[in-house]
């Protein structure tokens, strides 16, 4: 029987349906009628918070609203398991998608480094907001960007309008971790925010290959800790918007299909 090469494996594939990205820059990618957000600390701002919701306490409070799980989880070593050592090479791919100078907005926290890998990847002259629906979180990860001026943390629900003028947006892991009406919630909530030459990059779980050595693993996983996940094995991240059509869009798969990055850059209408 054929063993199944992980290491490198990247798939580039248009999105079936969609088109494949054309030429793209460094856009203004906000809606013409977005309202300016109001804050009074440029570090941490609260703006009408968000409760928490009911999935998040029942399904994920061990997790994300323990400081206990929060100091068990938040740890590099920790970080890399969970993704089976493919941690820093997801964020880099994902944080190399938008460029220095730009104004990237960063829905719900990461545990391990990402924030800080994406705050130096716009560097001082952009601008970085990061939301998360849970205080504990932003909070955690306030601390991690301190070094950082160009960054602005405030607790927000991705799946409810933002009013943020952005260039481009980044969902790392996060959708496999809502129930089905959260997620097209918030993919056409985030695709809203966007105006032509706008970017969105979704980074996430994806079916793995027939012969993949984890994919029985990553069942269990999913079926006793992560019972929102498994549905992004049928369903292509795009067909929870309506706005499809408005973006080109494309996919590369890693690690025998375990993991997917999917972009979308809106389009400039005649």
């Amino acid at each position: 029987m054929a063993v199944l090469p992980l290491e490198g494996i990247i798939r580039h594939v248009p999105i079936e349906g969609y088109s494949r990205m054309s030429g793209y820059g460094n856009s203004p990618a906000v809606a013409s009628n977005s309202e300016p957000t109001t804050s009074t600390d440029t570090c941490c701002s609260v703006v009408d918070p968000p409760g928490i919701p009911e999935y998040l306490h029942s399904t994920y409070h061990w997790a994300y609203l323990s400081r206990i799980g929060q100091r068990l989880l938040d740890r590099p070593i920790v970080v890399a398991t969970i993704l089976w050592g493919n941690d820093q090479r997801l964020m880099k791919a994902a944080a190399a998608e938008f460029n220095p100078g730009q104004k990237i907005l960063q829905v719900a926290c990461v545990y391990g480094d990402f924030s800080p890998i994406l705050a130096r990847q716009v560097g001082s002259e952009g601008r970085l907001t990061v939301i998360d629906v849970a205080p504990i979180q932003i909070e955690n990860c306030r601390r991690k960007l301190v070094s950082y001026p160009q960054t602005k943390l405030r607790v927000a629900d991705a799946a409810a309008p933002l009013a943020e003028d952005v260039d481009g947006i980044c969902c790392f892991f996060l959708l496999h971790e809502v129930p089905e009406e959260y997620k097209t919630r918030i993919v056409d909530n985030l695709l809203g925010m966007l105006a032509p030459g706008g970017k969105i990059v979704f980074v996430d779980y994806h079916r793995p290959h027939a012969l993949h050595p984890l994919k029985g693993i990553m069942a269990l996983v999913f079926r006793w800790l992560e019972p929102f996940a498994r549905i992004l094995w049928d369903r292509e991240i795009v067909s929870y918007t309506s706005r499809a059509n408005e973006f080109d869009w494309e996919k590369c798969t890693y690690f025998g299909g375990l993991y997917q990055k999917v972009v979308g850059v809106r389009r400039h209408t005649p």
